[in-house]
């Protein structure tokens, strides 16, 4: 047995290094992972000179929800010169693959050398005032799999897991955006009615099945997280309606041009103050050194 097949931190460089070899793109600056109505951004954010089905590099499995392109693509980003690697493959906790599946793009990523995390959803949202086809900055975070990406004696910071500074640089592009925090569940099941209400009273203002495990993988690889969830519909309970995938695509689709160009403008933004060494804080400030 490989190195590479029972280490996951090796399969991730294996990755990282195949991606390198077929894109002939050595290095990346930044990361992103696109979710359920999300797909539209790379188009926007400049030249791809490397695309291929993510299968085709290790680690990677073929997307099991509609809505994911299955693909993995280098990106020019435009006018700054710095390289985007976009995940369009996520693997859900709900599948059953492990946790180390679900965070092996985020640790791909950090092993290309991506300094920055951009985390994109499809979700619930428990704030009626949040219609569907709303993107909303996710500030912080509730974990409820019961599951972590991290092992052993593994103490890593997540007090300012959302980094502050990249979301100011998304208030920026979009001054309308609101904020709150994401809880993530288990699924595959929507969550019910008394679930939605026990997460609004600790604090979620949106709820679904993806991200909060990538995030901590992020800040463990020491990577400045970007987190945005576009609301695809209201929370179980929250309007009377009953919840399907469809309604989840069909939102996404209509968001879809103003949440693209909202993504790309910010990864423009952040990729060219990094570039000009004014990018995102790092370490107590808000990322990991």
């Amino acid at each position: 047995m490989t190195a590479s097949s029972t280490d996951p931190y090796q399969l991730a460089r294996d990755a990282a290094a195949a991606i390198a070899e077929a894109s002939s793109v050595p290095a990346h600056d930044l990361a992103l992972v696109l979710g359920s109505g999300w797909a539209g951004a790379a188009d926007l954010l400049g030249e791809t000179v490397w695309q291929a089905d993510a299968t085709s590099i290790p680690g990677f499995r073929p997307p099991a929800v509609a809505g994911h392109v299955g693909t993995l693509r280098s990106i020019r980003v435009e006018g700054t010169g710095a390289r985007a690697l976009v995940l369009g493959a996520r693997t859900h906790f709900y599948e059953g693959a492990g946790v180390d599946a679900v965070v092996h793009g985020v640790r791909t990523a950090a092993a290309t050398g991506a300094r920055t995390m951009v985390l994109t959803n499809g979700c619930g949202g428990i704030d009626p005032s949040w219609r569907p086809g709303t993107p909303v900055l996710i500030s912080d975070q509730i974990n409820f799999t019961g599951a972590t990406p991290l092992v052993g004696a593994n103490f890593v910071d997540l007090t300012d897991l959302y980094t502050p500074a990249l979301r100011a640089i998304a208030r920026e592009v979009d001054p309308s955006l609101d904020e709150g925090v994401y809880m993530q569940f288990s699924g595959p099941t929507y969550e019910t009615p008394a679930e939605v209400q026990m997460a609004r009273t600790i604090g979620a203002h949106l709820v679904g099945m993806s991200t909060a495990l990538e995030a901590i993988a992020a800040r463990e690889a020491g990577l400045d997280v970007l987190g945005i969830s576009l609301v695809t519909n209201f929370a179980a309970g929250i309007s009377g309606e009953a919840l399907s995938h469809e309604e989840v695509l069909e939102a996404g689709r209509e968001a879809g041009p103003r949440i693209s160009r909202l993504l790309a403008e910010t990864v423009r933004r952040i990729t060219a103050g990094a570039a000009d060494g004014a990018g995102a804080p790092a370490g107590a400030d808000g990322g990991a050194a």
